[in-house]
């Protein structure tokens, strides 16, 4: 990808929820994991082990190019915003 902010590859996995990648809910809150690295990217509105996807980091970026303001975010953060519309606030996990 052209101007890949992230230092972890397009096709590494993250996870997400069936609410943002099937039905396109907005992705408003994401966590970058202490323990191993990994990315989450949630909409907030479900918690159920069953919700959860694993997809590449490539298409979450692709489907939502704000997650490129995160790319710095440290290990053990979090960012999160109200709405698609609004600022990403930042702090740790």
């Amino acid at each position: 990808m052209k101007d890949w902010p992230f230092e972890d590859a397009p096709n590494t996995a993250s996870i997400t929820t069936r609410q943002v990648l099937e039905a396109g809910a907005p992705i408003l809150r994401v966590a970058h994991d202490a323990d191993d690295g990994s990315w989450q990217f949630l909409c907030g509105t479900t918690d159920d082990p069953a919700d959860a996807r694993v997809v590449g980091l490539g298409r979450m970026y692709a489907r939502d190019a704000t997650l490129g303001e995160l790319a710095d975010l440290p290990e053990g953060w979090q960012a999160w915003r109200a709405a698609p519309d609004q600022p990403w606030q930042r702090g740790p996990s």
